[in-house]
């Protein structure tokens, strides 16, 4: 499961790639969202999903949606389109794993041992030489690094939240509610900020769809599944492991280089998580 997990996750990048020179980002997402809500919503009477449960917990569930899809995604997308790149996006949301840690023993009451804290520097080191050629700070000014930390927290506190407050979840109610919960803020935010502009393209349709169906139905499912069943820690680790995969895949989608240095960085990352989750 954490391998198909970071797989599928990794793809989400590359998907981006095609289909956001194609709309802006806010209104890219809101498609996105709203399509997997619907999917989701019109699934679950076929297969006997329930909807109960109290107001109350759907409010939980919504606010991670806001979090974990709105805050994450919304963040990224907006900091790139912004002109941060990839690299320091990457390199931001990467501490992502280290704070996860420092938060889920006070808040959960799951320690983490000398050994996980080591796997957890190495993982983000890792990364560092992933991303290394991709590190520049010369476009998307102090508002872009500020959304790949409003990125950063939205992941950080959506999955802690979700561990603590949202065990019940059922993966297709639950998504559903959160996916909706998200489009509502997209489509504030595209309301607000942006043209509404989209170009209806083969690349554009592709990125759409493989991002709605197979990354927000499969990937965030899997993550859910995840989140319920171990240490918040250790699966926050398995983002490690997404910067060497989605290098590699971008390698043989676009022929990207891949440098020494980087080869380097996804063996010391690998062994990172190795160690958090050993």
């Amino acid at each position: 499961m954490p391998a198909v997990f970071v797989l599928l996750w990794g793809t989400g990048f590359i998907a981006a790639k095609l289909g956001l020179p194609h709309a802006e980002p806010f209104t890219f997402l809101l498609l996105r969202f709203a399509l997997v809500a619907a999917i989701l919503g019109a699934m679950a009477p076929l297969f006997g999903a329930p909807w109960r449960g109290s107001w109350r917990q759907a409010g939980h569930i919504a606010l991670t949606g806001l979090l974990v899809q709105g805050t994450y995604l919304g963040g990224v997308f907006a900091a790139i389109h912004l002109g941060i790149s990839a690299g320091v996006s990457a390199l931001i949301v990467g501490v992502q794993p280290i704070l996860t840690a420092t938060v889920v023993g006070p808040l959960l009451g799951e320690p983490v041992r000398p050994r996980q804290w080591l796997g957890l520097l190495f993982g983000f080191a890792g990364v560092v030489l992933v991303v290394a050629r991709a590190l520049h700070f010369d476009g998307g000014g102090v508002a872009g690094l500020a959304l790949c930390v409003a990125a950063l927290l939205g992941i950080t506190i959506g999955m802690v939240y979700q561990k603590k407050f949202c065990a019940s979840l059922d993966l297709r109610t639950g998504t559903c509610i959160q996916f909706t919960a998200a489009a509502f803020m997209m489509a504030v935010l595209s309301f607000a900020f942006e043209d509404q502009r989209i170009e209806w393209t083969g690349a554009f349709i592709v990125g759409l769809l493989w991002l709605s169906l197979v990354l927000s139905v499969g990937a965030v499912s899997l993550l859910s599944i995840m989140i319920r069943r171990a240490a918040a820690s250790r699966v926050a680790s398995l983002f490690y492991l997404v910067p060497p995969v989605t290098a590699l895949m971008a390698y043989f989608a676009f022929g990207e280089t891949l440098r020494p240095l980087a080869l380097l960085g996804m063996a010391i990352a690998a062994a990172g998580v190795a160690l958090v989750n050993s």
